[in-house]
């Protein structure tokens, strides 16, 4: 990690003052400060429609912000050259909600196709590519439990399965940073647990830093580290996962008037967490 002269820790990721305005008219990002150190676990928190989407696709260069800078390793991503972003963009992997896996494909090609910013030209089928990265990918298959379906076609794998080869097609890229953007939305309960565990662990034996969105406010507080909670664009909650009250939680999920509603009590508290999560599973 770089340090600066008066040996201030600079942050692998910084927000400054971000704002994105769209050309509906929609302000989906609020003046966001956010500084994320490397090997963070941060979990973004918040409705449909708080930002959280929005502000990953800052990091990588998919959206450029309306005011402020966005800084990925010391470049300004904002302000980055094409080549930059490229450069920028294959250090970054990114798990979606919905695998983006090529479903005629086998699962080994698919995380092949994680290496292709390191090559030139393009590839069809597995032989095509290197006998290093062929070894390489089967690798990570073997480190996400699928290595028996090295040879399966993608599409016949349940929802978890195809999550977890979408992680090995990121690691392919080497990544230093892993965005997840509601990777576990459409799995069920046990299949949202490994694929989080999946992500902890790896996050963990490569000094990783990893920063997931989750609409299941209790995985966020338990998987995580530290948790970031968007309402309408903005921060409103920024802290370490341990000792995160309930109260803290349901604030970034309605809006309080602190000075006029008394706190609820312990028990009403989770009663509402209960509620409010069994609606966001449902979605």
């Amino acid at each position: 990690m770089a340090s600066s002269n008066s040996g201030e820790r600079v942050p692998l990721i910084r927000l400054a003052g971000v704002s994105k305005r769209f050309p509906n008219g929609t302000l989906a990002l609020d003046n966001v400060n956010l500084d994320v150190q490397r090997g963070e676990l941060l979990s973004l928190i918040g409705l449909s429609g708080s930002g959280k989407s929005t502000l990953l696709r800052h990091l990588n260069g998919l959206h450029q912000p309306t005011a402020g800078e966005v800084f990925v390793e010391g470049l300004n991503v904002s302000k980055a050259k094409t080549s930059e972003l490229r450069e920028l963009r294959r250090n970054i992997g990114f798990v979606f909600q919905l695998f983006g896996l090529v479903g005629r494909a086998t699962c080994l090609e698919n995380v092949l196709t994680g290496a292709l910013g390191r090559l030139r030209g393009p590839r069809y089928g597995i032989w095509s590519y290197p006998k290093q990265m062929r070894r390489e990918a089967f690798e990570h298959l073997d480190r996400v439990g699928l290595a028996s379906q090295a040879y399966q076609r993608a599409d016949t794998l349940s929802g978890g399965q195809m999550q977890r080869v979408a992680i090995a097609r990121s690691l392919m890229q080497r990544p230093k940073i892993m965005l997840a953007d509601e990777p576990v939305a459409s799995l069920d309960p046990e299949s949202s647990a490994q694929v989080l565990e999946l992500l902890l662990r790896v996050a963990t034996e490569e000094n990783m830093t990893v920063i997931v969105t989750l609409h299941q406010v209790e995985l966020a507080v338990g998987w995580a580290k530290r948790i970031v909670g968007l309402r309408d664009g903005q921060v409103v909650l920024d802290r370490g996962a341990t000792g995160l009250t309930q109260h803290d939680v349901m604030d970034v999920y309605r809006r309080v008037d602190h000075e006029s509603t008394p706190k609820p009590s312990f028990a009403a508290e989770n009663a509402n967490l209960t509620q409010l999560a069994q609606t966001q599973l449902q979605k």
